[in-house]
């Protein structure tokens, strides 16, 4: 039996394509700050928590496992949406004279409702 080259290409492709739309729990993150530091993320959650004015400042985003703090500057959610963010995980973060410990400098967030 012959294979055939397409259907490898097709399973391969596929295989990317699932693991990249996998999200990253953020207890995990946390739990080991310096195996993620400086590694792109994708987290999903509720704001709990924002600040910002003039499309900058920042917000807390909590799923089942925990809670991290994104810092953004395109616009900040507002508390109790939805989101899926993206972006690179920092340690020893202090914004405003408030230490954070482990954030998330954001390079995109979609918000999917409250």
């Amino acid at each position: 039996m012959r294979k055939n080259p397409a259907i490898w290409i097709i399973v391969f492709s596929a295989a990317l394509l699932l693991s990249s739309c996998a999200y990253t729990k953020i207890g995990k993150i946390n739990a080991e700050p310096t195996r993620f530091r400086d590694q792109t993320v994708r987290v999903e959650g509720r704001v709990t928590n924002s600040f910002g004015a003039l499309s900058v400042g920042g917000y807390q985003v909590e799923d089942e496992t925990g809670k991290i703090f994104v810092l953004s500057n395109r616009g900040v959610p507002s508390s109790g949406s939805k989101v899926v963010v993206s972006g690179t995980v920092m340690e020893g973060v202090t914004v405003m004279g408030r230490s954070f410990g482990t954030a998330i400098k954001e390079q995109e967030h979609r918000v999917r409702g409250q």
